[in-house]
């Protein structure tokens, strides 16, 4: 399955099954309470490697739309299955399904058991410049995803790296020719997208060209507004014209491009002005964790969770901290009520969540072990893999 351009589109057929759909999402939409609409804008983590007291408040008090898995959640192949199995469980309760989500970049940050396929950094992939091969990889990553029960891949990563000081992103990007990134990212992505995972886009506007770790503090970049359509943009721009379904913003300051200051996880400039309305992007807009030291050292991370809905976020993930999350949630509720945001305004944000679950087809129904047996870890896959690690 391969979403459309505009990330929002859910059924490819006819003008009538549109507008059943549409009729569908409103109806659910209006049958959803307060509470339950901004949870619907939250990705969580959770600590453990069981559903958890914690992830029970999180899912059936706060209604949650998704999580998001480390390491730390994951053990093997049983134990991960049941413990995906357990929060689509929990969430049966709830009007949407669940988003399931991790980091499976392939090279460093991989997260699935050992039996899953190992693949190189995309650094070193970059060097094969092979679209074909990166469609592969996408394909291979989204399939044994799936078959844990994951819906949801923050990846491919579309940073340009171009300052050798860059840890942060470094070997994670394909490289520091954007039309390179543009070409091979674009090819995970719709490999990803076959699978029936959801790919995850990153990190808008380019954290390539920076060294300062935004899990330790705010990056600070000089580049101008048309250097940036020039370089660090035009992977994302092709993403979108490839049918992006979702894009993350990161955090950081860009003081030539918008004045206030706020990174552009926070920008108004950025995400509205640039990413909606330059870029044309209608699908959902997803910040980086609100808990990174980027945006913790500078504001509460309720004040942050509104200012990210204020400048035309739709979901903000926040890792770590229970107390943070539900601070963050009761904020955006707050907010809401004493009139700082809209109704109409959490509306639009569920209306595009909601119309990338039913895109995807997604369900709380169980994986099984017979799956990740038979699809994760292939031999087939392995080949892919030996490809991709031969120097071109």
């Amino acid at each position: 399955m391969t979403p459309t351009q505009s990330g929002t589109d859910v059924t490819p057929t006819t003008a009538v099954n549109q507008n059943t759909q549409n009729d569908v999402i409103d109806s659910i939409i209006a049958n959803m309470d307060l509470q339950e609409k901004i949870g619907q804008m939250f990705i969580v983590s959770f600590t453990g490697t069981n559903v958890s007291a914690d992830l029970i408040t999180l899912v059936h008090d706060y209604h949650v739309g998704g999580v998001i898995l480390f390491s730390e959640n994951i053990q093997d192949d049983k134990q991960l299955l049941a413990l995906l199995n357990g929060i689509k469980a929990l969430n049966e309760g709830n009007k949407l399904p669940i988003l399931i989500s991790t980091d499976q970049e392939g090279g460093r940050i991989s997260r699935l058991p050992s039996r899953a396929t190992k693949f190189p950094s995309n650094l070193i992939i970059g060097k094969r410049n092979s679209a074909t091969l990166s469609y592969q990889i996408g394909s291979i990553l989204g399939t044994e995803m799936k078959a844990y029960g994951f819906n949801m891949d923050f990846a491919p990563v579309l940073d340009v790296v171009t300052n050798p000081q860059n840890k942060v992103i470094g070997d994670r990007s394909f490289g520091s020719n954007p039309d390179l990134v543009s070409t091979l990212g674009v090819a995970t992505m719709k490999g990803i997208s076959s699978s029936g995972v959801i790919p995850v886009v990153k990190h808008f506007p380019g954290h390539g060209d920076t060294s300062v770790d935004s899990h330790q503090e705010l990056p600070v970049s000089n580049a101008t507004l048309p250097h940036l359509r020039s370089f660090e943009l035009l992977p994302f721009e092709k993403a979108i014209q490839n049918g992006a379904s979702v894009v993350m913003v990161a955090h950081i300051k860009f003081a030539n491009v918008d004045p206030s200051g706020l990174p552009a996880s926070l920008s108004e400039v950025f995400i509205s002005d640039i990413l909606r309305n330059e870029l044309g992007f209608s699908g959902v807009v997803i910040t980086d964790d609100l808990h990174m030291e980027a945006i913790t050292k500078h504001y509460s991370v309720g004040d942050a969770a509104i200012k990210a809905v204020q400048a035309g976020a739709d979901m903000v993930l926040i890792c770590h901290s229970l107390d943070e999350q539900k601070q963050a949630i009761n904020a955006l509720v707050h907010a809401v009520k004493t009139g700082q945001i809209s109704e109409e305004r959490i509306n639009e944000s569920i209306k595009r969540i909601a119309m990338l679950k039913r895109h995807y087809d997604l369900t709380d129904e169980p994986s099984s072990i017979a799956a990740v047996l038979s699809e994760v870890g292939t031999e087939e896959h392995a080949d892919v893999a030996k490809e991709a690690s031969v120097a071109p």
